[in-house]
């Protein structure tokens, strides 16, 4: 499929996908570009601009901004400009996209024609309230320069590691108070396909104990590829109460242990890494806002499908913890630092979630990581998420 300007698709996705990368290490000289100009990919006054600009990234930037519509052998040129001027360490970077028969599996710009009934039963039901079949946004090259300094360091490819764990079907006999998270498989998913776009390598587990959590946890953070990456994700999905979330046994996994698995003494590998937690789970059992249908041991009569992710009542109230908080951010500084979390729900409520599009908390993430990560600081992401969630719970 031909982009919008007659570069493929999936070539254009391969140079947004490491553009940062090229940007850190590729050297665009006269060389290079006379390579382009033999191939009649630049005309001369293209070539002028792109050699005039002052610094070395304004004229990457500039010539990432001109391939793509330079027609559907700009690529491969591109590629072969590469090999030419020995940057062959950059062009083994987009190999897998050069004659690639098909789009990766892992972007969803553009949707295969055939796929899984369950994964397009799936995206329909989430059609109503999330983007989820649209691309996440890139980061446009002038707001890249202006604010990278600023920022943290994510030019690694991958960005980094994510880790998903989502509790969906309870044991009956350990934990007959905890029923069964209907749409958090949607969740997994939404999270998994965002992530994946973000360039993160994903890892998803469900259904596990709380000791099971806590090893799968700490198998994470031993990881070494953490040590080359930019960054890492954990996102937990599950029925909890205040400081806590439970597994499939019906016992509780403390959050402050989670975050103490991830700090600067327990995790040297991501020191001075940004370290992202999101937490789709009750804090307690206030309601703030009229609901449908209760997802805890007492249940309303209502046909609705919205439900929350609370546990068994009173669980883990005693457990304070002295953190500042923010609607669902949370900063922890300085022995935790470089840290923060969305919380699906603010201290002592719940945390609602509908039966077949996933949690509200979710999808907001999904959609506000999508459209608005190419130039949004996370802390505002989240603050944008919690007020339209709350916006949702009034409708």
């Amino acid at each position: 499929m031909l982009g919008e300007c007659g570069m493929l698709e999936r070539d254009r996705r391969g140079l947004r996908k490491y553009a940062v990368t090229l940007c850190k290490e590729m050297v665009v000289d006269e060389l290079f570009i006379q390579s382009l100009q033999t191939d009649d990919i630049l005309t001369d006054s293209m070539a002028e601009s792109i050699l005039a600009e002052p610094t070395s990234h304004k004229r990457i930037w500039r010539l990432l901004s001109l391939l793509p519509k330079r027609g559907p052998r700009a690529f491969s040129s591109f590629c072969s400009a590469l090999r030419d001027t020995e940057q062959q360490h950059l062009c083994a970077l987009l190999s897998e996209y050069v004659d690639s028969p098909l789009p990766l599996p892992t972007q969803e710009g553009i949707v295969p024609t055939k796929r899984a009934r369950t994964q397009e039963s799936m995206e329909m039901c989430l059609d109503a309230d999330s983007p989820i079949t649209s691309s996440v946004l890139p980061c446009t090259p002038d707001f890249y320069l202006e604010h990278c300094q600023q920022s943290y360091s994510m030019v690694s490819s991958p960005r980094g590691l994510a880790l998903v764990i989502s509790n969906v079907s309870f044991d009956p006999c350990a934990a007959p108070d905890l029923d069964s998270r209907k749409g958090g498989e949607v969740d997994e998913e939404v999270l998994r396909k965002v992530f994946t776009e973000l360039d993160y390598i994903v890892t998803v587990r469900r259904d596990l104990t709380a000791q099971g959590m806590r090893e799968c946890i700490e198998q994470f953070g031993r990881q070494q590829q953490h040590q080359t990456v930019s960054s890492c994700v954990v996102c937990l999905l599950s029925h909890g109460v205040e400081g806590a979330i439970y597994g499939t046994d019906g016992q509780l996994l403390e959050l402050d242990w989670v975050f103490e698995a991830f700090d600067n003494a327990h995790c040297p590998l991501l020191q001075n890494k940004p370290k992202m937690f999101f937490i789709q789970a009750c804090r307690g059992e206030e309601m703030d806002c009229g609901v449908e249908q209760p997802d805890g041991p007492e249940r309303t009569q209502s046909p609705g499908c919205e439900q929350r992710d609370a546990g068994r009542e009173g669980e883990g109230d005693g457990d304070t913890r002295q953190m500042e908080e923010r609607g669902r951010l949370r900063v922890k500084l300085p022995q935790r630092s470089d840290m923060i979390c969305g919380f699906a729900s603010l201290k002592g409520t719940a945390a609602m979630r509908n039966t077949k599009r996933g949690s509200w908390f979710i999808q907001e993430v999904n959609s506000a990581l999508r459209f608005r990560a190419r130039d949004t600081h996370l802390s505002d992401i989240l603050v944008q998420v919690n007020t339209n969630t709350h916006h949702i719970s009034q409708s």
